[in-house]
């Protein structure tokens, strides 16, 4: 069976599903699924260098923000 989000396991009753990928370099981009709903990743063009965020609100699941902080250019 397909679990949310591409996990191997389905996440138990009053749990959000995540799923959290770093990258590599700047071959492969970072991704952050949250829910089976893709949020930051190369395809939407949202992600960028350093730490990229994204804000959920913790009882609904609701998506508030994403932004990119670049640890790199200070």
């Amino acid at each position: 069976p397909r679990h949310k989000c591409g996990n191997q396991k389905s996440c138990p009753q009053n749990y959000f599903a995540f799923k959290i990928i770093s990258g590599a370099a700047n071959v492969v981009g970072p991704s952050i699924c949250f829910e089976d709903l893709v949020l930051m990743s190369n395809v939407k063009n949202n992600i960028g260098r350093g730490l990229n965020i994204a804000l959920v609100n913790g009882t609904t699941g609701q998506l508030l923000k994403t932004d990119i902080f670049d640890m790199y250019s200070g």
